[in-house]
């Protein structure tokens, strides 16, 4: 392919993109697709010739797209928003066009300091203390790495390390396999998967402890865990809070995990990865306060702040950890000798290799500004507010808990089995995406305000979806009064086993 080429397939790809983006409302969100559909559709063999680009286009608009899930979609209320914007797309493009790996200095001295420089910017506008940015005079500093799950790895790893050190170095004759089989994981039972699966690759017994009635891993129980396990001869090593929990966007009362983990030498590290892009605003800082007692803090740009996937926004207080956890040498990584605040990121991350990730962050924050953003996250939570009054206004359903941020859970008072034959309708008809979660035992439906495009009347239709449905199993069960009996029977039934 000649450079002509190139631009004429560029051009195309481009068009196509806007094109889709334009007229995204159009599809359903859900694709009409079987499990094998693409593979009994594709070629069993790579082409041995080269293919023209037009047929290339011509099979992604035909094969690739019918089975896309549109994550951009305004009908699009799973899980929590996929950042995209063209300002990220054309960073993307920029970076991959010059194809490097940043994985030291001299690698592509570009990639590095501006990873530098857009994580400190990034920093100040989350109101990070400033011994966590790389500008700061201490030993902090931020770092882009591909996930939250990675993020939560990274720190687990950093802080068994961490504390083997510390152990044998207060008694040599300690054994490094016998203190590591002792150290024991906490976060809450609201955790993401990730977090739990952070402990099963970092060979680190992980414990789930139960979060209070609103969702949150409160201090006494945490020192409960940690006393328990010390009494075992066990070694409290490192906690997750959450800020933010995947099912119910609940916050873990940082002010009260932080001074126990310092007391005990555990390593704390904050999951923000959803929740963290709204401390831009800073009416919702206060949802923070204790961060000074965190060790390490990771939130997703890639969710909220209109960055497509990867990019994970990490800062750690002293950086000088994970050099020690992860610094492998060998005679063909010999880079320059650089000032101390220009960092050598392979020495922060699990992988040798590093994408250019600074460059979509760069666009963004560049292309939206502090406040362009600022005003994208308060869009979104005004139009979470705004679906929240349309569901009370229906007395057929109940909203809980009361809502935060861009998500909304809701269910009808009729019970689990016919909020989850609502949900399960909704996902079949294609038209709405949205996941379920459970609250004090009961089972409800998550709404989450995900597009960037996103707008009051597509709240309003996919309400308009909601209700619809919501009326066919309403007169199927006979109406408002089966449905309240059909909750006072629920209701007795959960008492009666609780007791």
């Amino acid at each position: 392919m000649d450079s002509q080429q190139f631009r004429d397939f560029g051009k195309a790809a481009i068009d196509l993109v806007a094109d889709y983006i334009d007229n995204i409302r159009t599809r359903d969100v859900l694709p009409s697709v079987e499990p094998g559909y693409l593979v009994d559709s594709l070629p069993e063999n790579a082409p041995e010739q080269p293919e023209e680009w037009q047929e290339v286009i011509k099979d992604f608009t035909e094969l690739i797209l019918p089975g896309t899930t549109h994550w951009t979609s305004p009908r699009f209320h799973a899980f929590f928003p996929s950042g995209s914007s063209y300002a990220s797309i054309v960073g993307n493009i920029l970076a991959d066009g010059l194809g490097v790996i940043g994985f030291s200095w001299l690698a592509s001295p570009a990639c590095t300091e501006l990873e530098v420089v857009t994580m400190n910017w990034l920093g100040k506008l989350l109101g990070l203390p400033e011994e966590f940015l790389n500008c700061s005079p201490g030993r902090g500093g931020g770092v882009i790495q591909g996930s939250a799950s990675e993020a939560t790895l990274v720190g687990l790893l950093v802080s068994k390390d961490k504390a083997v050190r510390r152990l044998t170095k207060i008694n040599p004759s300690l054994d490094e396999a016998e203190i590591k089989n002792k150290l024991v994981a906490y976060t809450s039972d609201q955790c993401n998967s990730s977090v739990e699966k952070a402990g099963s690759l970092g060979s680190m017994r992980m414990r789930l402890l139960k979060a209070d009635s609103d969702g949150r891993l409160r201090g006494a129980t945490l020192k409960k865990a940690f006393d328990e396990d010390i009494a075992q001869g066990l070694i409290p090593c490192y906690v997750v809070a959450n800020l933010g929990t995947t099912g119910i966007c609940s916050f873990d009362p940082l002010y009260e995990l932080g001074p126990i983990c310092n007391e005990y030498n555990a390593w704390l590290h904050v999951d923000a990865a959803y929740a963290g892009s709204a401390f831009i605003c800073p009416e919702y800082r206060h949802l923070m306060k204790g961060i000074e007692y965190v060790d390490s803090f990771d939130f997703n740009p890639h969710k909220w702040m209109n960055v497509n996937f990867d990019c994970s926004a990490m800062w750690v207080k002293d950086s000088s950890e994970l050099v020690k956890a992860f610094d492998i040498q060998r005679i063909y990584l010999d880079d320059i000798k650089t000032d101390t605040k220009i960092p050598d990121y392979r020495h922060w991350q699990m992988p040798l290799g590093r994408r250019f990730r600074a460059m979509k962050l760069w666009t963004v924050l560049r292309i939206y500004g502090a406040e362009g953003l600022r005003k994208h996250i308060r869009n979104h939570i005004n139009l979470a507010q705004y679906f929240t009054k349309l569901v009370r206004n229906d007395d057929r359903f109940i909203v809980e808990p009361e809502p935060l941020m861009g998500l909304v859970c809701f269910r009808l008072k009729g019970g689990d089995k016919i909020t989850k034959k609502l949900l399960d309708n909704l996902v079949k008809s294609k038209k709405l995406y949205m996941v379920a979660a459970t609250y004090r035992g009961r089972y409800i439906i998550r709404f989450a305000v995900c597009s960037r495009m996103i707008v009051k009347e597509d709240i309003d239709v996919s309400w308009s979806f909601i209700k619809q449905e919501a009326d066919v199993l309403c007169n199927g069960i006979q109406g408002k009064t089966k449905i309240a009996a059909l909750e006072h029977i629920e209701t007795v039934t959960i008492c009666e086993k609780s007791k």
